[in-house]
């Protein structure tokens, strides 16, 4: 279980006052924030040479689902789970069979300021012969604070996306890709 709280927000006491609050309280006011993947952080390409090529492949990542739910009334803080569903693959240049990825989550303003940014690592063990991996992250406890008993969360989105050099960020934003998977059925 991971913790992520805004530093101007107050925790949790304990997981059971948290699905309690999640399960006892009234209906939402609103909408919980939107939980997504910024495109230009949603996968991670490590490449060993240029031109790149599929032998220069490492180890490559990418987000494939964000879910969450959330639970708020009264003055209450946003109290959301999330989880974050990857794929990991083993490319024709990785060297070893573990890495650790690095991704961050984010509560925004809805397209605006960063209100709080957090880094996670992950580490990915591949087993020997094995190319792809794929987990669920969950991160409980996710706590945004309202101004207003009003403030709705539809005012806020929790973004998240992998620690990239600018590089891989101008890889994605081109749209270019190699995925170990490609062309294969996922089992």
């Amino acid at each position: 279980m991971r913790l992520f709280v805004p530093l101007i927000a107050i925790a949790l006491a304990s997981c059971s006052s948290l699905d309690r609050a999640i399960n006892e309280a009234p209906d939402n006011p609103g909408p919980c924030p939107s939980a997504l993947a910024l495109y230009d952080a949603h996968r991670v390409v490590e490449l060993t040479e240029q031109p790149a090529t599929i032998d220069s492949v490492g180890f490559t990542g990418e987000i494939n689902g964000v879910r969450s739910l959330c639970r708020y009334y009264d003055l209450e803080p946003i109290r959301a789970n999330l989880e974050i569903d990857f794929g990991f693959g083993r490319g024709p240049a990785a060297q070893g069979n573990e890495h650790t990825y690095t991704y961050f989550v984010a509560v925004t303003r809805r397209d605006s300021v960063v209100i709080h940014r957090e880094e996670f690592p992950i580490t990915v063990r591949f087993e020997p012969g094995q190319d792809r991996v794929f987990l669920t992250e969950t991160l409980n406890r996710i706590s945004i604070p309202r101004a207003r008993e009003t403030t709705s969360g539809s005012n806020f989105e929790i973004i998240v996306g992998f620690d990239l050099t600018p590089e891989q960020v101008e890889w994605n934003r081109a749209g270019q890709r190699f995925r170990v998977d490609a062309g294969q059925g996922q089992d």
